[in-house]
């Protein structure tokens, strides 16, 4: 069989007598390696412009935080792109995406520098927002296109294995910048000027990203075959509706979007809650920290987490199925709130942040896959655009509904217990449109048809 015509069966599970690639396998590719390096170094910079900036507006001494304070936090640095990103996902799919990752970086570092000038001079509200959205809003514009364009630099039958490769590395880099700038705070100072050098370092991911996008060949990572018309507003203004209506045509990747908004709304109240109890709450216990080291403890367990999913993913889909791999995820999610969220102590939300984030990112995983494989490529950068758009609105939502109901302290014990609710409907959900679209999750029984395998 031709290497990029496995059966789906196969490139969902792998054939029995297939060699499994391993990393090395998957990083054999000069294209795959320079994909890798430069979503490392945008994520590594990303991380450490978001954690700066929290350090920034969250924990500095300088400045006050309330509930309503961190969701105007949030909603400003991650809505504004949720309404423009299924637009600009038109544009992954039209123009060059080595230009559109080199040019989109360099633009990014450009507005971080202003966003470290707001800093830095004390400005507040707009001022200090205006950019730093702006910022992250191309980070996530970059990151769907390097999603979309990783097909063209890995073998379909490796796409679920080099995806989760590529995708956990970015993800852990982040934490790890992240933590990057815990230790750059302590190093330059928790007040404006201190956390305005911590954000202009991560400058230097944003450069480094540019540099190795730009190495591509001009066209070599897609698009392939660009079906829209000569007018690009038209173009873009239809990127909301085209993302969608591929995106429903395709029954594993509406389902898998049902499950990772779930988790998303979970995390997102989740979050609002650790913010709160670091800061209000929690009291240094021997090496664990609470405040804004506590925080880069907390995202560093999720890294961990990250890193395991990653590792693991490809093995558990191809032991489980891939529908039964994301309902075990969100059970193992709504056990861990359950049990780890309500003690609410700092070793059981670190414990929780290890298993809460591990879980979202296998869901997260098989999504991604789901959308590479199934999506068409001259439709695929509209789609994950979309659907980073749609991650972010949901913890959006999920952040600012919190803010209104939880207490200073962050002892909020009903509101954990609704984010296990939230999982518990996504996974129902998710068997609801896998059932409802006639394409059954591998290994549970139908009713109206016979168990098909994925």
């Amino acid at each position: 069989m031709p290497l990029f015509q496995k059966s789906a069966a196969a490139r969902e599970a792998g054939s029995p007598g297939s060699a499994r690639p391993g990393i090395r396998d998957l990083l054999a590719g000069a294209g795959v390696r320079r994909l890798l390096a430069s979503r490392l170094a945008a994520q590594w910079g990303d991380g450490v412009f978001q954690a700066g900036l929290a350090g920034a507006v969250l924990f500095n001494p300088e400045r006050a935080a309330d509930p309503t304070a961190i969701a105007a936090g949030f909603t400003v640095l991650l809505l504004p792109y949720s309404i423009v990103g299924p637009f600009a996902g038109a544009l992954l799919d039209r123009w060059d995406r080595r230009r559109v990752l080199t040019v989109a970086n360099l633009l990014r570092g450009v507005l971080i520098l202003l966003t470290a000038l707001a800093v830095g001079r004390g400005l507040a509200g707009f001022w200090l927002y205006a950019g730093a959205l702006i910022a992250v809003g191309i980070s996530r514009f970059v990151n769907a296109g390097l999603s979309a364009a990783l097909p063209h630099v890995v073998p379909e039958r490796d796409l679920v294995a080099a995806n989760a490769l590529l995708a956990t590395l970015g993800a852990a880099t982040s934490v790890f910048g992240a933590a990057c700038a815990v230790g750059l705070r302590a190093a330059f100072g928790p007040d404006n000027t201190g956390s305005a050098w911590v954000t202009v370092v991560s400058v230097v991911g944003s450069l480094f990203g540019a540099f190795f996008a730009a190495r591509f060949k001009l066209g070599s990572l897609g698009p392939d075959n660009v079906n829209e018309t000569k007018e690009a507003i038209a173009a873009i203004a239809r990127g909301l509706v085209d993302g969608g209506r591929a995106a429903l045509r395709a029954p594993r990747v509406a389902a898998g979007f049902v499950a990772l908004f779930a988790h998303r709304a979970a995390y997102g109240a989740g979050l609002m809650i650790t913010v709160l109890l670091l800061r209000y709450s929690f009291h240094d216990m021997g090496p664990l920290r609470a405040g804004m080291a506590g925080l880069g403890e907390v995202a560093v367990a999720g890294g961990v987490g990250l890193l395991i999913a990653g590792l693991a993913t490809a093995r558990v889909v191809r032991w489980l199925g891939r529908g039964r791999a994301v309902c075990a995820a969100l059970i193992v999610a709504a056990a861990t709130q359950v049990g780890l969220g309500l003690p609410m102590t700092l070793p059981t939300i670190l414990i929780a942040a290890f298993l809460l984030t591990a879980a979202g990112q296998l869901v997260k995983l098989c999504v991604d896959s789901a959308v590479q494989q199934d999506i068409a490529d001259d439709t695929r950068g509209r789609v994950f655009a979309l659907y980073d758009t749609l991650f972010n609105i949901t913890e959006v939502v999920a952040v600012a509904l919190t803010a209104l109901v939880v207490p200073l302290s962050g002892r909020a014990p009903h509101l954990v217990l609704a984010a296990t609710a939230l999982y518990l409907v996504g996974m129902v959900g998710y068997l609801a449109v896998m059932r409802f679209s006639r394409h059954p999750v591998p290994g549970v029984a139908s009713t109206t048809a016979q168990p098909v395998e994925e």
